[in-house]
């Protein structure tokens, strides 16, 4: 403590940017080494916590030079504020003095911060840095809550000028300019997200008293209010394609996706009636029902207007399936005239992103939401009548002459249908489910993807999400694929399979290698060898039948499969990830039910494949190493005394706790501090 004190005395460096980061980075390690018991006994505490403070605060003034640093400060200061209800001294902490001032500079920053990004002073808006402003707002909600209803009331005073110009800027059409408009948006974007991060914080705050309750609703109260204005006005349709209002609808819905976890639900409501009565009082808003129609509300709006951005429509579709996918919330949005408009009305003049080419890939995940929704009542009227639009594209492709099959509109037409089928496959998890969209498609329209395979083999938009949804239709989850004993829809499915991969097998492998072999060839062979394995390992289909009947489907399959294997040099098996698990995935069931199929083949091709399997122990997958780490492990463990073996398998379990997969830099801190704890357990064994 005392060469850091002297450290901000003298200023000692900090002028240099390297010196003054890994200073910060020093000051927020101190408190994950001491306890705040033990710093404020030290008798230069109080020079200390002031100094640091005071540093704190200039820094934040400084954002753009420290914004890299301004982490580790607010990693400190959360650190202290929490372990504030575990002092026991006497000692006074003076955390009360000066983290109100350390909350107020910080918002001010970002107030701060946005009219610096108007002004054209900065090129990068702090907003665009997902991962930085992330790390910040999991230290502030603790500093907020510490003296909640101070600081509560400085962001309510910040947030009301600046709503009212905002639902003013909707009223009147000249009132504010195009500028103006994107200041006003930039520095709502950051309230919400803070006020978002604040009632995140209630799940880890040590205090739940109902003032602390009353406060989270009248700032909710102020974003519901936001809510109610934000699509209205005369300026509206021009915001959308503007990335301030972009930013701002990203905020809501990280907002929505907090409040919903610490508000929402049955358990939630009859835990929560204080801040309900307030928002009742304020919004009008008296329970979680009516606060996720809301919700679901502005899913609805953002679907219906934002048709070229991607990542809000992304976002949106992300939070939509989050509500749908518990039971009990699924059912509550079934009774929500808006989730029943999207139910019937899921069609591009609806919902414009589904005609934009870009947004392809979110229809997977629109369809598997809607999917999961409308499987929750069994009613076989309401699922014919919800793939009804479907039925139509599948009737314009089946009806379109070979002429006119290769066309841009067929193109886009094929895209869309295989993304939105694989989202409803994917929603299937019953015989009941699945049974319905296999009735569906079979016999009828199977038929016309060997077609389309036959005309746009080299095209990977088309093939991808056509493969993909193979693959799904394929997967014997949740043992969804169980036929009756007497049904032969088992055999039936694989045979469609096997028409599948032989006729993709047959041409790609004819095929000119081209420049990009991933894109052009090696992704959809990997795809096309997951739909044999998942075809081959989901227990619906009796072999023995093909070669019984003379029924050359397994055969063929298994045969083009192998020649796509042995296609790709290994080294290129080994270099993508995907690739690799899609070609050992086959192997094993091959080596596990068809040993016959390998045994059989000819030395060359059989030396390969047993070759490639000692390179695949090689392969960084994580499922390979995973397997190592257990065995090194065990090994490890068994060569110690039997009576501490249990002892260090529990270090071992904690070596990894709260870790993720990432080298962000409070990651790799967490990892260091474990990996500490773990030396210090191991030796004292």
């Amino acid at each position: 403590m005392r060469g850091t004190r002297d450290i901000l005395q003298y200023q000692q460096g900090l002028g240099q940017h390297e010196n003054y980061h890994e200073y910060c980075r020093l000051l927020g390690r101190l408190k994950t080494n001491y306890q705040l018991s033990e710093l404020v006994n030290v008798e230069i505490y109080g020079d200390w916590i002031r100094l640091v403070a005071e540093f704190t605060m200039k820094s934040l003034e400084s954002w753009q030079w420290a914004s890299g640093s301004v982490y580790y400060l607010l990693g400190l200061w959360s650190r202290l504020v929490s372990s504030v209800a575990y002092l026991k001294s006497d000692c006074p902490s003076l955390l009360d003095d000066y983290v109100p001032q350390i909350t107020e500079s910080y918002i001010k920053s970002r107030f701060d911060s946005v009219q610096a990004v108007v002004d054209k002073k900065i090129s990068e808006d702090p907003l665009e840095h997902r991962e930085q402003l992330q790390d910040q707002l999991d230290s502030l909600p603790y500093l907020c809550r510490f003296q909640y209803e101070k600081t509560s009331s400085y962001i309510i005073d910040r947030l009301e000028p600046v709503l009212e110009a905002y639902t003013n800027a909707g009223r009147f059409s000249t009132s504010k300019t195009s500028s103006d408009l994107t200041c006003v948006e930039g520095q709502l974007t950051w309230l919400i997200h803070i006020i978002g991060g604040i009632i995140r914080g209630r799940q880890s705050s040590s205090t739940s008293s109902e003032i602390h309750e009353v406060i989270d609703g009248d700032l909710a109260a102020r974003v519901f209010q936001l809510i109610q204005v934000m699509d209205s006005g005369v300026h509206i349709e021009a915001r959308y394609n503007e990335r301030s209002k972009q930013r701002l609808d990203l905020a809501i819905l990280i907002f929505f996706q907090n409040f919903r976890r610490v508000y929402v639900g049955d358990q939630a409501m009859h835990s929560s009636k204080q801040l309900y009565l307030r928002l009742g009082e304020l919004v009008g808003l008296q329970d979680h029902v009516v606060v996720l129609n809301i919700i679901v509300q502005k899913i609805a709006t953002n679907l219906k207007r934002y048709r070229q951005s991607d990542e809000v429509i992304g976002e949106t579709l992300a939070l939509f399936q989050e509500l749908a996918a518990g039971y009990m919330s699924g059912k509550m949005l079934l009774k929500l005239d808006a989730v029943n408009f999207i139910l019937g009305h899921h069609t591009k003049d609806f919902f414009p992103f589904l005609d934009e080419f870009g947004s392809t890939r979110n229809r997977t995940l629109f369809y598997f939401t809607l999917g999961r929704l409308l499987f929750m009542e069994d009613s076989p009227s309401k699922f014919k009548a919800f793939v009804a639009p479907l039925q139509k594209v599948f009737m314009m492709l089946e009806e379109m002459a070979d002429s006119g099959f290769r066309s841009n509109e067929v193109k886009c037409a094929i895209i869309g249908l295989m993304r939105d089928l694989r989202g409803l496959t994917m929603a299937t998890n019953s015989r009941r489910t699945y049974g319905l969209v296999f009735d569906w498609l079979y016999p009828t329209h199977v038929s016309l993807f060997v077609r389309i395979i036959q005309r746009w083999t080299d095209t990977p938009e088309v093939m991808t999400p056509l493969l993909k949804f193979m693959a799904e239709f394929v997967l014997n989850k949740t043992q969804r694929l169980a036929f009756d004993s007497s049904s032969p829809n088992g055999i039936l499915l694989f045979r469609e399979v096997s028409k599948v991969i032989v006729a993709y097998g047959t041409i790609i492998l004819s095929q000119p290698v081209s420049a990009d072999p991933y894109t052009y060839l090696y992704k959809g062979i990997w795809i096309t060898l997951t739909i044999l394995t998942r075809a081959l390992a989901g227990n619906y289909v009796n072999f023995g039948v093909f070669e019984l009947y003379g029924d050359q489907a397994l055969s063929s399959a298994l045969e083009i499969a192998l020649k796509m294997s042995l296609a790709i040099p290994l080294v290129d098996v080994l270099a993508f990830r995907k690739l690799a698990r899609a070609y050992f995935g086959l192997l094993e069931v091959l080596c596990h039910n068809h040993t016959a199929v390998i045994v059989n083949l000819e030395t060359e091709a059989f030396a390969h494949i047993v070759g490639s399997l000692e390179f695949g122990l090689k392969s960084l997958d994580v499922s390979i190493s995973s397997q190592i780490y257990s065995n090194l492990r065990a090994q490890l463990l068994s060569s110690q005394p039997s009576d501490q073996q249990h002892r260090l398998a529990e270090c071992f379990d904690k070596l990894m706790a709260d870790v993720a997969r990432t080298i962000e830099p409070k990651n790799r801190d967490k990892f260091t501090q474990n990996l500490t704890v773990f030396r210090h357990e191991f030796r004292a064994t």
